[in-house]
C-alpha cells in the first residue's frame, strides 16, 4: 500500500525515537537489539521516554520492523497486551471526546481550530499513546502477511479496528485525531480485507468491505476510493455471492443493492460521480469495471449518460464517440451509434481504428440498406487486422460475410443474389476457418445454408452448433429442428424439441412450445397441437401472475412467451381447420396485444377468401401491404386471386409475384402461380422452371421460415 510504503521510507530515516516530548537516540536501542537484549533495549526506552510496557514494546517493534528484521519485529510485538492498553487508553480518550461533543461536529473548522488550542495535554499524550500501540499491533499484521500467515494477519488487524470502535463508540472525529493515529486507522481499515483474500476467506473479504465503508472511520477521498473500488472488482470477480448488506436502521428508507452486481455497479456509480464533482482524480479503470457491470444487466444507456457528464479533456473525443456508440449500439439504437462511428472514423479522426470499423460494420449487417457500407468497414478492418491485431481477422470476415448476405436480399437480379450469397459463403467459411470454435459463424453458417436449401450442410452445422454451446442456447435446438422438418424427418424433429424443451427454462420454452405445435400439425395431430397451444396460453397466465401484464408485451424478447404469437398461431390451426368461430375469437385476441398486424390481416383475409367473401379477403391482403409494403405472403395471395380474373389482371400479378420472390426468394408458393401465369401466357420453358422451383423448395420447406431464427 502506497501510504504504507512511503510512512516506512519516512519513518526509516530518522535517527531519533520520541515520546512525551522526550527524544532519544536509536543507536543504544539498536545495540541491544542487535545482541538480542529486547528486554534491556525496552527497559531503556521505558526510562528514556516515560513509556509502560506496551508503548516501548510498540516502538521498539517499529524500529525492528523499519530495519526489515521482520521475525524480530514480530517476537516484539507479541509481547503487546491490546486489552489491557485499550482499557487504560479508553477512559482518559473518552473524556476528551465528550468533552469536546461530537455533536458539534457540524460547526465550522475554524470553531474546531479555537477548541484544540484551549485543551490540556493529557487527550493528546492519550491520543498519542494509543496511536503508538495501535501501529504496533497493525505493524504486527503487516509483519504476518509478509511471513504469509495472513489469518492471524486479519485477526490482528480486526483487533486493531475492535480497539477503535471501543475508543470511540460514535466514530472518529476527524479533526481532533492526531494524524498517526488516523493513518494507522485507514491503513488498517485498507489492509484487512486484503488480508481476508489472501487467507481465501472471501466472506470476511465481504464483510471487511462493507465494514470499512459503513463504519464513521474518517477516511480521506482517496482511501475510501481505493477501497470503494477494490469492492466493486471484487464484487464483479470474485464469483461469491453473498447477498445484500444489512445496513440496519441507520439508512432505513434507503436504496439496497440486491446482489453483487448491482451493489458493485452502485460503488462505481459513486466513484464517477466523485471523478464528475472534482473529489478525486480520473480513473480509467473505473469507467472499465462500470461499462463491464452495465453490460451485464444491459443497461448501457446508464453508461451513455456517464459518458456524457465527464469533463471535456478527460477522454479523448474520439475515445468517447466509440464508446458511447458501443453503448448506443447496446440499447438497440443503431442510428445514433452509425453517425458517431462515421465520425470517429472519419480521414481526419482514426480512419483504421478496428473497433471502430468492426462496431461499425455489425450494425450495418443488421439492416440490408446499410449493408453496402458495411461491406466497405469490414473490408478495412480486414485490412487493418494485421500484427497484434491478426486475431481480429476472422471477425471482418464474418462481418463481410453478413453484409453480403444483406446485400443478397435486395438484389434485383438473380443472378446478382446467387453472387451475393455465394460471396458471402465464401467469406463465412474464412471467418471459420480462422475460428473453428466460434458459435456464433457456427450457427450463421448453418442458416445461410439451410436458406439455400442446402440441408445436409446445415444439419451438420445446426449439430456442431449444439456440440460447441453444451446445448445451452435455445436457437441451436430450433435450428436443428427446423433442418429436420425441412427434411420431412418429422418425428425426430419432435423428439429433438422435446429434448430442448427438458433443458430449457420455463419462461424461454414459448418458441419451442410453437415450434412443436406446428411440428403436430405436419404429423396430421391438430387436436395436440391444440393441448400445446392451451399449455402455452396457461403458460402466459402464469407469466403474467409472475411479472405483471406490463412485462408480457414489453419485454417478449427477454421472457420469450409472446402471447400475441400465441394466439395468432391457435388462429392459423383452427382456420387450418375451418373452425371460424374460434378463428375470429383468436384474432380478436391477438388484436388486443396488437391491434395493426400483417400477419392477422393475412390469417383473416385467408378465413374469408375460404369462406367464399373474395372483396373482404382482397381488403385484408391490400391492407395488410400497405401496413407492411415487404410481406411477401400478401402479395402472393393477392396474385393468386388476380390471375383468376382473366388476362388483364396478369401483369399486375406477375409484378407483385416478382416481388415477392425478391424479398422471399424461397416462397414455393410465388414461384407455383409464377409458373401457372407463365404457363398460360404460352412460355411453357419459363413455366417448367418455375414450377420445379415451386416443386424443390415445397419439398424442403421448414414448418416455420429459418428467418425466424435469426
Amino acid at each position: 500500500m502506497a501510504e504504507d510504503d512511503s510512512q516506512s521510507q519516512e519513518l526509516a530515516t530518522v535517527r531519533e525515537l520520541c515520546a512525551n516530548g522526550v527524544c532519544m537516540r536509536t543507536t543504544d536501542v539498536e545495540a541491544k537489539l542487535d545482541e538480542g537484549n529486547i528486554q534491556e533495549a525496552e527497559s531503556s526506552l521505558r526510562e528514556g521516554l516515560s513509556l509502560n510496557f506496551e508503548e516501548a514494546r510498540a516502538l521498539l517493534g517499529r524500529l525492528e520492523y523499519q530495519r526489515g528484521n521482520v521475525e524480530g519485529a514480530l517476537r516484539v510485538f507479541d509481547g503487546i497486551d491490546l486489552q489491557a492498553a485499550i482499557q487504560r487508553l479508553q477512559p482518559s480518550v473518552n473524556e476528551n471526546s465528550n468533552s469536546s461533543s461530537f455533536s458539534s461536529y457540524s460547526t465550522s473548522i475554524s470553531s474546531h481550530k479555537k477548541g484544540r488550542a484551549n485543551r490540556d495535554s493529557q487527550p493528546a499524550v492519550s491520543q498519542h499513546a494509543a496511536s503508538l500501540v495501535l501501529e504496533g499491533v497493525y505493524l504486527k499484521a503487516k509483519s504476518l502477511q509478509k511471513l504469509g500467515r495472513f489469518t492471524e494477519a486479519a485477526q490482528d488487524c480486526t483487533n486493531v479496528l475492535d480497539a477503535v470502535g471501543r475508543i470511540f463508540p460514535q466514530g472518529i472525529p476527524g479533526v481532533q485525531v492526531e494524524n498517526r493515529l488516523q493513518e494507522t486507522v485507514s491503513q488498517a481499515v485498507e489492509l484487512l480485507p486484503e488480508l481476508w483474500k489472501q487467507a481465501g476467506n472471501f466472506q470476511e473479504a465481504m464483510s471487511a468491505y462493507r465494514r470499512g465503508l459503513l463504519h464513521l472511520w474518517n477516511l480521506d477521498n482517496d482511501c475510501c476510493a481505493r477501497i470503494q473500488k477494490a469492492f466493486a472488482v471484487f464484487l464483479l470477480y470474485s464469483g461469491l455471492e453473498a447477498g445484500p448488506p444489512s445496513l440496519g436502521a441507520q439508512v432505513d428508507g434507503a436504496y439496497v443493492p440486491k446482489n453483487n452486481l448491482e451493489e458493485a455497479i452502485l460503488l462505481l456509480m459513486v466513484l464517477m460521480q466523485k471523478i464528475h464533482q472534482g473529489i478525486i482524480q480520473w480513473d480509467p479503470s473505473v469507467m472499465d469495471h462500470l461499462t463491464y457491470a452495465l453490460s451485464l444487466c444491459s443497461q448501457t444507456p446508464v453508461l451513455s449518460k456517464q459518458l456524457e457528464e465527464l469533463k471535456p479533456g478527460v477522454l479523448h473525443r474520439i475515445d468517447r464517440w466509440n464508446t458511447l456508440a458501443l453503448c448506443c449500439s447496446g440499447a438497440g439504437q443503431n442510428k445514433y451509434a452509425l453517425n458517431l462511428l462515421r465520425k470517429s472514423l472519419h480521414k481526419h479522426e482514426r480512419p483504421n481504428d478496428l473497433t471502430a470499423l468492426l462496431l461499425a460494420a455489425k450494425i450495418c449487417s443488421e439492416d440490408s440498406h446499410l449493408a453496402a457500407e458495411g461491406v466497405g468497414y469490414a473490408q478495412r478492418a480486414i485490412n487493418n487486422a494485421q500484427g497484434v491485431d491478426g486475431h481480429l481477422k476472422g471477425v471482418g470476415f464474418r462481418m463481410l460475410g453478413l453484409c453480403l448476405r444483406q446485400l443478397a436480399k435486395i438484389a434485383l437480379k438473380d443472378s446478382e443474389r446467387f453472387h451475393l450469397q455465394s460471396e458471402a459463403l465464401i467469406f463465412l467459411n474464412a471467418a471459420i476457418s480462422l475460428e473453428p470454435d466460434n458459435a456464433d459463424i457456427i450457427f450463421e453458417l448453418g442458416v445461410q445454408y439451410a436458406e439455400q436449401r442446402n440441408l445436409n450442410a446445415a444439419l451438420h452445422y445446426a449439430k456442431k452448433y449444439i456440440d460447441v454451446t453444451g446445448g445451452s442456447v435455445l436457437k441451436g435446438w430450433r435450428l436443428l429442428a427446423l433442418v429436420l422438418s425441412a427434411q420431412h424427418r418429422f418425428s425426430e424433429a419432435a423428439v429433438v424439441t422435446d429434448a430442448a424443451l427438458d433443458e430449457t427454462a420455463k419462461w424461454e420454452q414459448g418458441p419451442l412450445l410453437r415450434l412443436k405445435a406446428k411440428l403436430e400439425i405436419s404429423q396430421s395431430r391438430p387436436m395436440d397441437a391444440i393441448e400445446t397451444y392451451r399449455y402455452l396460453l396457461a403458460l402466459v397466465q402464469a407469466q403474467r401472475k409472475s411479472f405483471g401484464p406490463m412485462r408480457i408485451d414489453s419485454q417478449v424478447g427477454d421472457d420469450k412467451v409472446n402471447e400475441f404469437e400465441v394466439w395468432h398461431g391457435l388462429a392459423n390451426l383452427y382456420s387450418s381447420l375451418s373452425h371460424w368461430k374460434d378463428v375470429e375469437i383468436c384474432l380478436k385476441k391477438a388484436r388486443e396485444m396488437k391491434p395493426y398486424s400483417a400477419k392477422l390481416l393475412l390469417t383473416e383475409g385467408i378465413m374469408c377468401q375460404e369462406r367464399g367473401e373474395i372483396q373482404e379477403a382482397m381488403s385484408a391482403y391490400i391492407n395488410a401491404i400497405l401496413l407492411e409494403p415487404s410481406y411477401a405472403p400478401c402479395k402472393v395471395l393477392i396474385s393468386a386471386m388476380l390471375s383468376k380474373m382473366g388476362s388483364n389482371s396478369l401483369p399486375v400479378a406477375r409484378t407483385l409475384l416478382s416481388d415477392a420472390l425478391r424479398i422471399e426468394p424461397t416462397n414455393h408458393k410465388a414461384w407455383y402461380y409464377l409458373g401457372m401465369i407463365q404457363k398460360d401466357d404460352g412460355r411453357l420453358t419459363e413455366a417448367t422452371d418455375s414450377l420445379r422451383a415451386a416443386y424443390i423448395l415445397e419439398e424442403s420447406d421448414p414448418v416455420e421460415s429459418f428467418r425466424s431464427l435469426l
